[in-house]
């Protein structure tokens, strides 16, 4: 009886918690406000208003409490039983996509591909950075192509005089079309990847029921951005084709290193392996090198594994939330709670319970895929393009309510495509 009262305390401490970390990342905006005007506290400030710092700070918190009430070996034991793979592969991907070399080739592509678009080369890039890379995120995995994308956009785009309302337009189109332009394959998006072996969802299975309704939500919402934003396009010039200078052997060395540990995400000792033999070749080839984001990359893994700790103590209330919802309600439902929560959670959840239909799992990964914009938690690779991108808003951070409206309209899109059409 104790065993079991400590355990209810211990889940109800962890949804306390939660909510107030779900809180807390809609507040960090607001906390680096206050850094820039009290100085004497700017330090401890500027920590909790990073959005990165978040999850990890409150998963402390929990351990803290489950140390006292539970005990060093329960405490250690819950942390060991955590996975940690995606948080560890997110920071490798991170790191090795927005190297100098996968950049200038990603950014060759591109160009290549707006040569074939009849308008300015400015317009029509940004609409693929919009479309193709999300949709390349299919096979690359999501988190690579928002690195890609993000730093893409960053360089090209953010760092231009942009209104306020275009960089949020923009960011929400961004994370949205990432979270259903991994749904072409069964391995890229991680809400899908945590239910693919189990429900033995192959690629075609995908195409039929995701990838095709995800490709033209992906297009109409790159299309109607870029339409209607396209003058503000227009006075924007820069020469992509600039030639840097990276041999050849070194791009395609890099993007074999990023291909193995796409092929090995699955596999945390293989892909470390894979990522300290890759920073011997940067340090060998330091010149033809930019500096790595391992910074950024922390961060986001840190805030990652923060969400896999606290995330893991709230199963005793997503899963019957999740199971008493009919086919339609279960979309919405999980829509509305992947905005709160990761939307690998949600399906991870939904993949431990026997018996479900299959329209029923159809209906619980098409939402969280479909939420997975609206909020920096609601999918794995967003608080990468926020590491990435948050430097080019005011005060150098993202307005959570800003990024919810950006997202509103592309969201709505893909609602139709996914429960309408």
């Amino acid at each position: 009886m104790a065993a079991m009262e400590t355990i209810s305390t211990i889940n109800f401490i962890g949804t306390a918690l939660f909510a107030i970390a779900i809180l807390h990342t809609f507040s960090t905006k607001y906390f680096e406000h206050l850094a820039h005007t009290h100085k004497k506290f700017s330090g401890i400030l500027h920590l909790l208003g990073e959005v990165e710092i978040v999850f990890g700070f409150w998963a402390m918190v929990l351990v803290i409490f489950m140390f006292v009430l539970e005990g060093s070996s329960s405490a250690v034991g819950y942390v060991d039983s955590r996975n940690f793979t995606e948080p560890m592969f997110v920071f490798v991907i991170m790191v090795i996509a927005a190297t100098k070399p996968i950049l200038e080739f990603s950014e060759k592509i591109v160009v290549l591909m707006s040569k074939l678009i009849p308008i300015k080369t400015e317009v029509g890039m940004f609409f693929l950075l919009l479309s193709f890379v999300p949709l390349l995120g299919s096979f690359i995995t999501e988190p690579a192509a928002m690195t890609l994308a993000a730093l893409l956009l960053g360089r090209l785009y953010y760092s231009n005089k942009l209104s306020d309302k275009f960089k949020y337009l923009t960011l929400g189109v961004l994370f949205v079309n990432i979270s259903i332009g991994g749904t072409l394959t069964p391995y890229a998006a991680p809400p899908v990847l945590m239910v693919a072996g189990t429900w033995n969802w192959d690629i075609l299975f995908m195409m039929e029921n995701f990838g095709w309704r995800s490709a033209i939500a992906v297009l109409i919402n790159a299309s109607a951005l870029t339409f209607f934003y396209k003058k503000e396009l227009s006075k924007i010039n820069f020469n992509a084709q600039t030639k840097k200078g990276v041999p050849f052997a070194l791009t395609v060395t890099h993007l074999l290193f990023l291909l193995g540990v796409v092929i090995f995400a699955h596999h945390p000792a293989v892909f470390m392996g894979l990522f300290l033999f890759f920073l011997g070749i940067t340090t060998a080839y330091k010149h033809y090198q930019s500096e790595l984001i391992l910074k950024e990359a922390l961060l986001v893994a840190f805030f990652l594994a923060g969400l896999v700790m606290i995330g893991g103590v709230q199963q005793w209330w997503l899963q019957p939330v999740l199971v008493s919802m009919s086919d339609n309600a279960v979309y919405f439902g999980a829509t509305i709670l992947t905005a709160f929560t990761d939307n690998a959670a949600l399906t991870y959840l939904g993949s431990l319970v026997d018996g479900l239909s299959e329209p029923f799992k159809i209906s619980l990964v098409a939402g969280a895929v479909t939420g997975g914009g609206l909020t920096v938690i609601a999918n794995a690779p967003n608080p990468a393009g926020i590491s990435i991108l948050k430097k080019y808003f005011n005060e150098k951070a993202v307005s959570p309510l800003g990024l919810l409206l950006g997202a509103l309209i592309p969201t709505l899109v893909t609602i139709i495509l996914f429960r309408v059409i």
